[in-house]
């Protein structure tokens, strides 16, 4: 016999009319949906690559640094990398290979000591002269220095190198922050500054140095040149010398070990550039003789190891026989 209402449709005409699964679905109270990760999610699923998982290495701006064009075939694109440590700062010229980055020049601001900088080694004018140590020594590197001289006198204005006629064209290269963040006054700039015045031609505006004001939109190049010549420094510490000696002694305590005194500073930084400008060339330290010591005992021979045992037992036999006379 035949059942009546055989299927859904016949028992509820309305279930099939265009909107009712909808209306219905409104009428139920959405609950917690927990998120299952099963075997399939985890076949699926697909690791960023070993340098975003540490937190090093911002993928998204490196590929727009590293990518080239192909018309230009296998012409490096030159990158001014600037890194940040607490007590250092390293400034480098690199290109991307598919083996990893080639490291073309490098400049360190614990190189700094030799042209007179003992202290503040990670300050903005420190970065500034790593910067012009970078560039000054990439040109020399590549017999350019002679060429592209760059901006011998600080102004903190805006400068750019330009390609001469009848010359190599300027080394032109893109600066690779990193993570840092790019706000006005990053100590960032300041080497990117000092390498553009060493003469490496790096695109860039003013809007990021120290002396730019967003509101009105206008540069001032005297604040930036204060920084770069370590003024600012200097004012602070003349300020704390006379509102709190103790804390001047505690701040600037290498300041005054080195003999660093606020109207020296500027001068310390002007010495600096002129050096790096007369010898920028990286000198090698002679390797240290390392003598080898060992710690555990030489292995010995087969005829060793018999000679051994034999004066052990020639031993043992005259300890014997002194033994035996004694009694």
């Amino acid at each position: 016999c035949k059942l009546p209402f055989s299927n859904a449709a016949e028992s509820n005409p309305l279930s099939l009319t265009p909107g009712s699964w909808l209306r219905r679905q409104k009428r139920l109270k959405m609950g917690f949906v927990k998120v299952v990760k099963n075997k399939s999610y985890f076949k699926r699923y697909q690791v960023k690559f070993r340098r975003r998982r540490e937190g090093k290495t911002d993928y998204f701006a490196r590929k727009r640094l590293v990518i080239q064009d192909k018309n230009k075939y296998n012409t490096p694109k030159y990158r001014m990398i600037v890194r940040f440590s607490n007590r250092d700062i390293v400034c480098q010229i690199a290109y991307a290979k598919i083996e990893g980055d080639m490291i073309v020049c490098a400049a360190y601001s614990h190189e700094l000591p030799k042209y007179g900088i003992a202290v503040g080694l990670t300050n903005y004018a420190a970065a500034y002269c790593t910067g012009l140590l970078l560039a000054r020594r990439l040109l020399n590197k590549f017999g350019l220095d002679k060429v592209y001289e760059g901006q011998v006198e600080v102004t903190g204005d805006e400068f750019n190198v330009e390609s001469i006629d009848g010359q190599p064209g300027a080394f032109t290269c893109y600066l690779d922050a990193g993570l840092a963040r790019t706000s006005t006054g990053n100590k960032v700039f300041g080497a990117l500054k000092g390498a553009v015045d060493g003469g490496l031609s790096i695109p860039h505006s003013t809007k990021r140095f120290p002396g730019y004001d967003a509101e009105s939109k206008e540069f001032n190049a005297e604040v930036h040149r204060k920084h770069i010549m370590g003024v600012n420094v200097s004012e602070y510490m003349s300020y704390l010398m006379e509102e709190d000696e103790d804390a001047y002694k505690k701040q600037f305590s290498r300041f005054i070990k080195n003999g660093v005194a606020p109207d020296t500073v500027q001068e310390m930084y002007k010495k600096a550039h002129a050096g790096i400008r007369n010898n920028p060339v990286h000198e090698k330290k002679p390797k240290k003789e390392v003598k080898k010591k060992r710690w555990n005992r030489a292995k010995l021979s087969l005829a060793q190891r018999k000679d051994r045992v034999a004066q052990k037992k020639a031993s043992f036999l005259r300890a014997q026989e002194q033994e035996a006379a004694d009694s």
